[in-house]
């Protein structure tokens, strides 16, 4: 039976005949791996999160945890699954063997985790946090908070968080106002509120991890302003002793819970530090560890806040993925209506899948999610080439190609899988608007992610008022590089010629408007239409990777799995023919530098 959850069929195309991860297993961070050993893996996250994480998905939707004012219940559900996932070992599946890790390539990792994501996006947020926030102290900590907290961490008995919005300052991280005070032990003493704190309160785990920003005070007692002012911290729930035994309670406090549309599995905080209810040490104030030197914070978060954008492009795209498998099922086995020729009512109903409207809907969400995986399992592969690439210019090259697709990667999906899951429930009809079906939680979940880890507009801003001109259009022009080589070979091929074409006349059309907008002299007006930029480049990025499937699937149309191939090659060109040309009335209006939004007035509305 096909699992509702993903296509392992996919996955095994874009690993091993696309993006060629057997041969990772030449170098030496990978040689003791196998394609045996990477599909155990895959095996074990499959069925981990078909046995232990997907079974409670709707129940911990529909019982939500919730605070008492002393401490949150959840259902006992997600403890359980969670202990599995960390004696399996997941936890340090990417990381060395000396950290007791596996060695895993990251995109066979994040191939895994999907599973994870797609069956249960609540419970799994839970190791994927701490997961991202290991990853930071591995890259900025010290030899002794290492031990201290990212062992825990990779053992599963600690979990962590990482802290940046405030209610007052939301995305703008240059309002933050949390203080970290300067102690003679070389701690720091934390005081403020964070919002929106993923996993910032529970019982799942002996200790809660936090990374939090704050800011230094300066000689005069004020903080500094903008984002030169901060700084990195730990801060756990409790302190922990230098034999790594378990000391008091640390002044962190869960205020309240918010009450989330979806994602609902995973706890939303606002947590005070600082204001005294605990007391460590006989006095108020969060003990707080420096992460990394003082006022060099935002830089070092960025560790975290860049894995976490391209996994919250992953967690959109399998939550639009299953979302699409389930509206097939249901397509494939619901009678309803006959064909416009053929309306003779004594005669049996179609299957709904024959209508050429459910086709169009199914193959939209084929388009998106299938694209929307390859997008992420591509960029995995870059961080792998960054990790182990066989020369400097390889994984500088890697470097500025992920630098350059890391806001699609989180963007693309969050909108377009997002419509995937809205395409779900229109082929259901109206079960799919019932509670009773699957696909309104996996809309209502992956609603979040066009707002976490940076909005849409947050995004756009990145790619056009910093990504497209860094280093001089470094990352520009290695995105260039890799698209124009999928368009000289597919310019050799049968059926992919035109494709390459329109491919081209995209890339030429988005240089050419990125100029203009830069001619105009005053970045309110370069930066007006962000938003539209980025769908426009997310689609042109989208193009080519559907361009790199179809050289792959081009000539296995007679394989055994025929229909898988003809599949790819039908939802390739489907994207070329019905989603690529919406880039070019994108980028006429672009090219206007149109400000009709800019010049509208507050009083206006």
């Amino acid at each position: 039976m096909q699992s509702m959850l993903l296509s392992r069929r996919d996955l095994d195309f874009l690993l091993y005949e696309w993006l060629d991860v057997e041969s990772l297993t030449k170098r030496s961070r990978y040689a003791d791996h196998s394609r045996e050993t990477f599909n155990a893996a895959m095996d074990t996250c499959e069925q981990v999160a078909t046995d232990l994480f997907a079974p409670h998905n709707k129940k911990s939707d529909q019982q939500e945890p919730h605070f008492d004012g002393e401490r949150v219940h959840m259902i006992p559900e997600v403890g359980a699954a969670l202990k599995v996932f960390c004696e399996a070992g997941l936890m340090a599946a990417g990381q060395d063997y000396e950290l007791g890790g596996m060695q895993l390539p990251c995109v066979v990792e994040k191939a895994g985790f999907s599973y994870f994501k797609a069956a249960n996006v609540g419970t799994s947020s839970y190791p994927f946090l701490t997961i991202g926030n290991a990853n930071t102290l591995l890259k900025c900590g010290t030899p002794e908070q290492i031990e201290k907290f990212v062992k825990p961490m990779l053992e599963g008995r600690f979990f962590g968080t990482m802290c940046l919005s405030e209610p007052q300052a939301g995305s703008s991280l240059s309002d933050i106002v949390t203080r970290a005070e300067p102690q003679e032990d070389g701690t720091y003493r934390l005081t403020g509120n964070k919002m929106w704190i993923s996993a910032g309160e529970h019982e799942l785990s002996e200790n809660i991890v936090h990374l939090v920003l704050a800011k230094v005070p300066g000689p005069d007692g004020k903080l500094i302003p903008g984002v030169k002012g901060i700084s990195l911290f730990i801060v756990p729930k409790k302190l922990v002793n230098d034999d790594g035994s378990i000391g008091e309670r640390n002044d962190v406090v869960l205020a309240g819970l918010n009450h989330k549309m979806g994602y609902r599995g995973t706890t939303n905080c606002l947590l005070n530090f600082g204001e005294g209810k605990f007391k460590p040490g006989g006095r108020a104030g969060a003990v707080g560890y420096l992460v990394g030197e003082v006022h060099k914070g935002l830089a070092n978060m960025f560790h975290m806040m860049n894995e976490a954008r391209i996994g919250v492009g992953l967690g959109a795209v399998v939550l639009g993925y299953t979302g699409y498998l389930h509206a097939l099922d249901y397509a494939r086995n619901r009678p309803q209506g006959r064909h416009p020729l053929n309306k003779d009512a004594s005669k049996p109903q179609v299957r709904i899948i024959e209508h050429t409207d459910v086709k169009r809907m199914l193959l939209a969400q084929k388009s998106y999610v299938e694209g929307g995986m390859a997008l992420a399992l591509y960029c995995a592969r870059l961080v792998d080439e960054q990790r182990t690439g066989e020369s400097e210019d390889v994984i500088r090259e890697a470097s500025l190609l992920l630098d350059m697709l890391t806001p699609i990667a989180k963007s693309w999906p969050s909108q377009w899988c997002l419509e995937a899951n809205n395409l779900a429930i229109q082929v259901h009809g109206g079960y799919g608007y019932t509670r009773e079906y699957n696909v309104e939680q996996f809309y209502r979940d992956n609603r979040l992610n066009p707002i976490h880890e940076g909005t849409h507009g947050i995004q756009g801003l990145d790619l056009l008022g910093r990504k497209v001109v860094m280093q001089e259009g470094a990352a520009f022009k290695a995105f260039q590089r890799a698209a124009r080589k999928s368009i000289e070979r597919a310019m050799a091929v049968d059926g992919l010629a035109g494709d390459a074409h329109a491919l081209e006349a995209a890339l030429q059309r988005i240089e050419a408007v990125t100029r203009v907008l830069y001619a105009a002299g005053d970045m309110n007006k370069t930066l007006a239409n962000a938003s539209t930029y980025l769908e426009a480049f997310g689609h042109t990025v989208l193009a080519w990777i559907w361009l790199e499937q179809a050289l792959v699937a081009t000539g296995k149309e007679e394989a055994h799995d025929a229909d898988f191939y003809r599949g790819k090659l039908q939802a390739q060109k489907y994207f070329f023919r019905w989603e690529l040309p919406k880039v070019h009335q994108q980028l006429d209006l672009l090219e206007t530098v149109d400000t009709t939004t800019l010049d509208m007035q507050d009083a206006w509305f």
